[in-house]
């Protein structure tokens, strides 16, 4: 037994900060070569990722002065925390940033979005970025931060720029049953996509493989349309196909922010990715995760 406890203390120790459900999933990819402490805001949320195999730590990077407890408690640092929902600058990794240690790795998960519209265009991790909303603005602020950082510290660091995350549990069910319409073919944009699943391993991977200050596409290979997207997602469920619209009249019909997600369309390549990270896909499109569900009714 005392054997079994010196060898968790020389774990080394990797810290998941916003341990929501992608952390969950990267949390058993990890426990057996780390020492993982998981970071959450909701003292609630304890027995869960204690459960998981994680050491809870209750911080709120909201409040910098929790952020004491995180300062020198591990060189490895996973960053899955979104910025706040409000202002051109995110706050949050400002705050973490200035508790992060020297040297160490770091990984980031940020979003395509910070590429803004591209007109259904491809491009790999060389494009600039160009963000057309304040969600997307606070990420391109975020990855700065962490850049500066990195440089100042001498800290390797890694963006992940990741798209709409999907998996069995994380479709557009609700979506599709309430009828929200999609856009007409000839109006529509593409849009990209990691399973939940997969992500977490892009992630594992990352933080020994990925080269320093490295932006990588953290996307599977589907090149599809969001209507075809939704209308896939129904024929699985034996959900009938979402309304086409013009954009004119499909604006009057959806929130602004589901309307900025059918205003940007991207194709990005992700050969970095695969060559770099050494990754290999369990699900390399959407269909390949549709085709292995049963149909069934919806739940």
């Amino acid at each position: 037994m005392k054997n079994n406890g010196l060898k968790i203390l020389r774990k080394p120790r990797v810290l998941i900060v916003g341990c929501g459900d992608v952390g969950l999933r990267l949390l058993p990819l990890l426990r057996e070569r780390f020492r993982v402490f998981a970071v959450t805001s909701q003292p609630a949320r304890v027995p869960e990722l204690r459960a998981a195999g994680a050491t809870p730590v209750v911080a709120n990077l909201d409040q910098p002065h929790s952020l004491h407890r995180l300062r020198g408690l591990a060189d490895t640092v996973v960053h899955l925390a979104p910025p706040p929902s409000e202002g051109a600058l995110d706050g949050r990794t400002r705050h973490l940033a200035a508790i992060l240690p020297r040297g160490g790795t770091l990984v980031y998960v940020s979003t395509t979005g910070v590429y803004g519209d591209a007109g259904g265009a491809q491009f790999d991790e060389t494009r600039p970025v160009a963000p057309k909303n304040a969600r997307a603005v606070r990420r391109v602020d975020a990855e700065q931060v962490l850049r500066r950082w990195a440089r100042r510290a001498g800290a390797r660091l890694a963006i992940l720029r990741v798209p709409g995350i999907y998996a069995e549990d994380r479709l557009p069910l609700e979506r599709l049953r309430q009828g929200t319409p999609a856009l007409l073919p000839a109006e529509d944009v593409y849009t990209n996509h990691i399973h939940a699943d997969d992500l977490a391993r892009i992630i594992a991977l990352a933080l020994f493989r990925a080269a320093p200050q490295r932006v990588y596409h953290t996307i599977d290979d589907s090149d599809q349309k969001m209507g075809d997207y939704f209308d896939a997602v129904a024929d699985a469920f034996g959900l009938p196909h979402p309304p086409r619209l013009p954009r004119a009249e499909l604006a009057t019909r959806v929130s602004p922010m589901l309307l900025s997600f059918m205003s940007e369309s991207r194709r990005l390549r992700n050969e970095r990715m695969k060559r770099e990270l050494g990754v290999r896909l369990r699900y390399p499109t959407v269909a390949d995760l549709l085709a292995g569900l049963s149909r069934r009714p919806p739940t």
